[in-house]
């Protein structure tokens, strides 16, 4: 079989780049091959089923990687406006999210789905197992496609149910690309266990600081989630593109950040002049057992240790819940070897979209953001030769 250009991966990046492709000239011959069952499983769930496609706030600080000036230049300018990509309204919340009006991911996926249909080839559930360059990717169905173009869009090595283990990365290291070192990004820190036992299940609002050293890794304010292995929670995932390839890094948790010190301290010499007993002080304040392991915690039962310790609940990162529960992996194709169109420097007509590359965003739309951009960004640059 014979294509225009053959897009290995049907995620947000592949079909992004696909819908960009026909929609601009409907008689390129497309196909569209995706290692899964159904396309875009992944964009299903994203924004815990809810569609968080962008942000607002589309600014470079957002971005980590290999190439942030390149993530600037395509997620961050307005030459790809995302919500054009459907044919639904957008809303955002409070931290700038864009959702689609109905929050329904589900519905985005289908939308892009429809205008796929009929109009490329869809293999699914197939693999691809070698490229050749020239290009003829064999499949593992037994077959072969030849194409001019071939857009690499397999993701990483995040969240194996989405048929994205990292084994396709062997695809084009074989065609002389490398790998920077990959870490699960947009995911649950494991911490020492011995301050938060008690804590299981219980949810606090709190601004977080990630420390490395003497070194402010980076700040982060939402949900927090005490779990049985450590936290989990909005705080903690916008942190662990920061903390993610670092060692030694130690979280502190201020709890009740909109208060001052000072009024707790007074509030907790009141309770105490009142009778109120040592370990209920925070009761009320925050959640009792919360509240019973931060006094436990204190240097003493004086109010200001107590205070600063509701401010300074500080916990160790030994580790996170690894490329299983991560929502996106931090690393990838080297982009040293890639163009600033997303074509691979090694070998002509091989282009590059999504969380394959060396580039990752935090939480809150932006990797989604930098999926679909890049995708079509990508398919710009194949238009402009064709």
């Amino acid at each position: 079989m014979k294509y225009d250009v053959a897009v290995i991966g049907g995620g947000a990046s592949g079909m992004a780049c696909a819908v960009r492709l026909l929609e601009a000239n409907k008689n390129l011959k497309i196909c569209l091959i995706d290692a899964g069952e159904r396309l875009g499983k992944k964009l299903a769930a994203t924004g815990n089923g809810q569609g968080n496609v962008s942000n607002l706030d589309m600014t470079a600080r957002h971005y980590h990687g290999g190439n942030v000036a390149l993530a600037d230049k395509i997620a961050c300018s307005r030459t790809y406006d995302v919500c054009k990509l459907f044919d639904c309204l957008f809303t955002s919340d409070d931290k700038g999210r864009i959702y689609p009006s109905g929050r329904q991911a589900s519905a985005l996926c289908d939308q892009l789905i429809a205008k796929l249909k009929g109009r490329c080839d869809i293999m699914l559930a197939t693999k691809v197992l070698e490229i050749q360059k020239g290009f003829n990717l064999k499949l593992s169905d037994g077959k072969s496609v030849n194409a001019e173009y071939v857009v690499f869009c397999v993701g990483g090595k995040a969240q194996k149910q989405f048929k994205t283990d990292g084994s396709a990365y062997a695809l084009v290291t074989n065609l002389g690309h490398s790998l920077t070192p990959l870490y699960p990004s947009l995911v649950q820190f494991k911490t020492d266990a011995a301050h938060i036992k008690t804590l299981k299940g219980i949810r606090a609002d709190c601004k977080v600081t990630a420390v490395c050293g003497r070194k402010v890794l980076g700040e982060s304010r939402g949900d927090v989630i005490f779990t049985d292995y450590g936290v989990s929670g909005n705080a903690i995932f916008e942190l662990s593109s920061y903390v993610a390839d670092k060692q030694g890094v130690e979280l502190s948790l201020e709890f009740l950040p909109d208060i001052s010190e000072k009024l707790i301290i007074k509030n907790l010499a009141d309770r105490k002049h009142a009778g109120t007993p040592a370990s209920e002080l925070l009761s009320g304040t925050l959640h009792n057992q919360l509240g019973r392991a931060v006094i436990a915690r204190a240097k003493s039962a004086d109010e200001n240790d107590i205070a600063y310790c509701l401010k300074n609940f500080t916990l160790k990162v030994t580790g996170t819940l690894g490329f299983d529960y991560a929502q996106v992996t931090k690393g990838g194709i080297n982009m040293n070897e890639i163009t600033d169109e997303l074509e691979s420097k090694a070998v002509k007509n091989l282009f590059f979209a999504g969380e394959v590359l060396d580039i990752d965003g935090d939480c809150g739309g932006y990797n989604l953001q930098w999926a679909f951009t890049s995708g079509m960004a990508a398919a710009d640059a194949i238009l402009k030769r064709l």
